[in-house]
């Protein structure tokens, strides 16, 4: 989205008490689209072509719960509220980016560190580490997909990003590493000894 561009939708939505399922479907749903709430079921997001279509499938999920609402552009803002808004908007991926970075800070680096620490260099635990790597890293897109206003600490998750993947790939070679050299010894190990090769031979002499 162009940071220029300021045109917004408010929706307002009454859902019905019971069954609770379906008001959390909405809000999830919504939180997932990356609204804002401005109080209870009433939240905010940039009107953009494709997230019209996504919001049009929770608004069909509103209705067929049973519930109503009303969908209000906002356009032509008062330069105080429009300002307002963005800010929410930049708070909450602000928010996002944070977390990414103390998983990254605090979960990540110190898995491998420990990892490292006992000597752990097996094809699974490379395995399971390039898991944890790939799911942070789907996480950091799609909360930068929802970044219109660019959220000042962006860059600083992706550097965090980028180390972690640097210290996975480091991680990867050790592993290769150790494994290639256990290779070797097992081959060298299956190899016959001397003495028995000798006795082979003289068995043959004779």
């Amino acid at each position: 989205m162009p940071k220029n561009t300021r045109a917004f939708l408010e929706l307002v939505y009454r859902m019905p008490a019971k069954p609770t399922a379906g008001r959390v479907t909405v809000w999830r749903a919504l939180k997932k689209l990356g609204v804002v709430y401005l109080q209870d079921s009433a939240c905010v997001v940039p009107d953009l072509p494709g997230l019209r279509t996504e919001l049009d499938r929770i608004l069909a999920k509103i209705e067929d719960s049973g519930g109503t609402y009303h969908l209000l552009p906002l356009v032509q803002l008062p330069p105080e509220e429009e300002a307002k808004l963005v800010h929410l908007f930049v708070q909450q991926s602000e928010k996002h980016y944070e977390e990414i970075i103390e998983d990254c800070e605090v979960n990540f680096v110190k898995e491998i560190q420990f990892e490292h620490f006992r000597e752990n260099y097996s094809y699974a635990e490379a395995e399971e580490i390039r898991m944890n790597f790939e799911k942070i890293s789907g996480w950091l897109d799609k909360v930068a997909e929802r970044d219109w206003f660019g959220a000042p600490n962006a860059p600083e998750a992706r550097e965090w990003l980028q180390k972690c993947e640097g210290l996975l790939e480091d991680f990867e070679a050790k592993v290769f590493e150790v494994a290639g050299k256990h290779s070797e010894m097992k081959d060298w190990s299956d190899r016959p000894s001397a003495t028995a090769a000798e006795e082979s031979e003289s068995d043959r002499s004779r």
